[in-house]
């Protein structure tokens, strides 16, 4: 794996040089856009608004629109905002991980520590494990600051960035039904549905299945022969009664268990 950022863990005072990983990868296929003619790749060029040239990438500055005018930032103006926070991952504070709302979770990474590093890291990794707790960090990465959490996972201590409070829009303009505390006869046979479906978690039951279809649709066109277009099944259906309907999703998952 190549890191893509590197620089150290900082909490007190101690700090724990790293190099950071992308912990994920795409399970998407990577298809290109053609052109239906000839099936030619379609090419995106950078290009002034202006003159229609082509501008080579080496040539483009970031600006911010103030007013409507430029100011061009470089590189130096970056670091100038907090020199410090460009190269380390300050952990501010430490909270149970379960505090966190999931809505907040964005990309997780993997850190590696440095030969010399490796004592603190596994110090820092292994105490987070004992106290069952997870380091709230702030870093820039990209020019921004970026907020996240440091875990430990089996042998790795894991960021996984988060999102900042305003960065969640406010779900009050939906329309919702309230919540009542009252228990009515429905939830209660929903109660039952879902302490039937429930199990422990395992991730390795869950595959991503359209994309192995959809390439092997690919491998068949590929051979001349047309995929088979099945038809849409109705997942909701309207109904008078969701009684019958909760009573007969439990009587449903008995028959599939016996």
């Amino acid at each position: 794996m190549r890191s893509i950022w590197s620089g150290s863990i900082s909490f007190g005072l101690v700090n724990v040089p790293v190099k950071l990983f992308t912990a994920t990868e795409s399970s998407t296929l990577d298809l290109d856009m053609l052109d239906s003619k000839d099936h030619s790749n379609i090419k995106f060029k950078r290009v002034n608004e202006n003159t229609g040239r082509e501008v080579p990438f080496k040539e483009i500055v970031k600006g911010y629109n103030l007013e409507g005018e430029y100011v061009v930032l470089d590189d130096d103006d970056f670091v100038a905002a907090e020199p410090e926070k460009t190269k380390t991952i300050e952990i501010l504070n430490f909270v149970k991980e379960e505090d966190i709302d999931s809505i907040y979770y964005e990309s997780p990474y993997y850190l590696e520590p440095t030969k010399a590093a490796l004592h603190a890291y596994a110090i820092l990794r292994d105490a987070l494990r004992a106290a069952k707790k997870v380091g709230v960090a702030t870093f820039v990465m990209r020019n921004k600051e970026t907020l996240a959490i440091v875990k430990p996972m089996e042998k790795v201590l894991v960021l996984n960035r988060i999102r900042f409070e305003q960065e969640i829009r406010d779900y009050k303009e939906l329309a919702l039904p309230d919540v009542t505390k009252s228990k009515t006869k429905e939830v209660d046979i929903a109660l039952k549905l879902i302490d039937q479906l429930t199990e422990e978690f395992d991730i390795s039951k869950y595959k991503d299945t359209y994309t192995a279809k959809l390439l092997q649709i690919i491998q068949d066109k590929a051979k001349g022969k047309k995929p088979k277009v099945k038809k849409m099944k109705v997942v909701h259906k309207r109904t008078e009664n969701l009684m019958e309907t909760l009573k007969a999703s439990l009587e449903q998952k008995r028959k599939k268990a016996s």
